[in-house]
């Protein structure tokens, strides 16, 4: 038996508007420090619209019930008409406010989401720029010979086909030839076996989700500016993350929480209109206020030297995002009772929204760029790092193939 109950499933998100109100300024404070276009007023003027609203539905409908009441007993004929004309009255006016309250309910959601999780209190404020660093490990390899780029590399060592992909797919793609083929492979089995030893549950994921699940991620697929591929004619998209089908997994759920905490490790490829590179010596960094995605409580980048570019890049992201996202995927759980409930109460206490936090363990097309780069050799042959290496065959070199 299923330790997981399903609820019936909520398309709005479990906003507390009590709370927003309480903090406006607060709230005001974060969004404008997150470089938010949620409109807060806008929110706070439709939500007393709303609650006005529902209070006329409620009062229009106890007056049909007295109706109804008085229907049931003993009245004169002439009465009785002028009830059922008044419970007429009552019923269309209730339509009316009752299709309005829905309008509302549903504008009211679609602004409310816009609104960015809270930040952090330690969290630097500004834009990306503003980061700060908090870890620093190794540093930039220095070659004495002239280095390639990863593009370079793979061509000389027969590792990418850059042109063929671009006739059958459109510029930014590519096939992996060779040994690259194995160190995709590698770094995701090495990956894998990593965070099993550390208790994660592996999974293989869908990669079309509905709209909706990528929406209640916190992610827009209909926005101006979204990274994500959306099928035509229909209500789904290609994942830009496999954290979008995971967090999906126990939507509208309580969890038992001796059940938590929930550690999944999923390999999935990730369709985004974006690009991206990698390196070894890295550095960690507390991403800026401005540079937070809406979900994100706080954020912590990896970025790694990338030889070719004589830069940092970005190569993993860990955020924790609260209850953001539960909220709008209805997922929470039944915290266990410490105290002996009151006679005539129940034994459960009530469900709480978990807290999901995300990352990155290895962006397998980045690492690829990152290995190239700096583990090649005067020579034009690349080193396969030793942790990889049974991932691998016991490849340890990737040489030329034609000379």
């Amino acid at each position: 038996m299923n330790d997981f109950l399903v609820v019936k499933p909520s398309w709005k998100a479990a906003i507390d508007f009590k709370w927003i109100r309480e903090n406006e300024g607060v709230v005001a404070a974060n969004i404008k420090n997150r470089n938010s276009n949620a409109n807060l007023e806008l929110v706070l003027k439709l939500h007393d619209r709303m609650l006005d609203v529902q209070k006329e539905v409620e009062r229009l409908r106890a007056e049909r019930n007295v109706v109804a009441n008085k229907m049931k007993g003993k009245v004169e004929p002439s009465e009785r008409q002028k009830l059922i004309e008044e419970g007429k009255n009552l019923k269309e006016g209730l339509i009316t406010l009752e299709e309005d309250l829905l309008k509302l309910t549903d504008e009211l959601q679609q602004e409310a989401q816009c609104i960015p999780n809270m930040t952090h209190p330690d969290v630097p404020i500004g834009g990306e720029d503003c980061s700060t660093i908090r870890k620093m490990v190794g540093n930039p390899r220095e070659f004495g010979f002239p280095i390639k780029d990863h593009l370079q590399l793979g061509k000389e060592l027969d590792l990418f086909d850059f042109d063929a992909a671009a006739e059958v797919s459109g510029s930014k793609f590519y096939y992996l030839k060779n040994e690259a083929v194995m160190l995709e492979l590698g770094l995701i089995n090495w990956t894998l076996s990593e965070v099993m030893k550390r208790g994660f549950i592996p999974l293989a994921t869908p990669e079309i989700v509905r709209s909706s699940v990528v929406e209640k991620c916190g992610f827009q697929p209909r926005a101006a500016n979204t990274q994500v591929y959306s099928i035509e004619g229909g209500d789904q998209c290609l994942i830009g993350t496999a954290e979008i089908p995971v967090g999906g997994i126990h939507m509208d759920s309580i969890l038992p929480e001796s059940s938590l905490p929930l550690k999944y490790v999923a390999f999935s490829h990730c369709f985004r209109t974006e690009a991206g590179a990698a390196g070894t010596a890295t550095r960690t960094l507390d991403m800026a206020s401005g540079d937070l995605g809406a979900p994100a409580y706080r954020k912590f980048d990896v970025e790694a030297w990338m030889p070719g570019l004589g830069r940092y890049g970005e190569i993993s992201s860990a955020s924790n995002c609260t209850d953001f996202q539960s909220r709008r995927l209805g997922i929470r759980y039944r915290p266990e009772s410490t105290t002996t409930p009151k006679k005539g109460k129940g034994s459960s206490a009530p469900p709480q929204f978990v807290h999901t936090l995300n990352a990155t363990a290895c962006a397998v097309p980045r690492m690829i760029v990152c290995l190239l780069e700096n583990y090649q050799q005067e020579d034009g042959s690349v080193i396969i790092p030793e942790p990889l290496r049974p991932f691998m065959g016991g490849l340890q070199v990737i040489k030329y193939k034609f000379k």
